[in-house]
């Protein structure tokens, strides 16, 4: 079981979010590689103590997303779309920086910025 999916049951995320959030991220670091084989639905929600129904919503919204491709009976597998969503995440990261370096912010109030803003579209 990948120990990178942990949920947190006092969160006010949704597991099945929290699931997605775990998996997206891994995909978009690198820490899983295209074509590794994630758990079955089923497997995955045991080991989770999670409703099946709750991994597999994870799952559709990985696959709508392209982080993950479903191979029918053989799996489902970290998508080669997870390296676009990468290459655009770090693409917009580096414009980021340039604009906090030219208008002279400290990276540490930069980054609270960018924290300030995930945390508001997440809304």
């Amino acid at each position: 079981m990948p120990a990178f999916i942990r949920i947190d049951p006092a969160s006010k995320t949704p597991p099945y979010e929290q699931i997605r959030q775990a998996v997206a991220n891994a995909a978009a670091s690198g820490d899983l590689a295209v074509g590794y084989k994630l758990p079955t639905v089923r497997a995955l929600a045991e080991e989770l103590s999670v409703a099946v129904n709750t991994a597999a919503r994870a799952y559709r919204e990985l696959e709508q997303a392209g982080v993950v491709e479903t191979r029918g009976r053989s799996g489902t597998f970290i998508a080669a779309g997870g390296d676009r969503q990468r290459a655009e995440a770090l693409a917009a990261a580096r414009g980021y920086a340039e604009v906090i370096s030219r208008l002279g912010l400290e990276p540490s109030e930069a980054l609270d910025i960018v924290t300030a803003a995930l945390r508001q579209s997440a809304r």
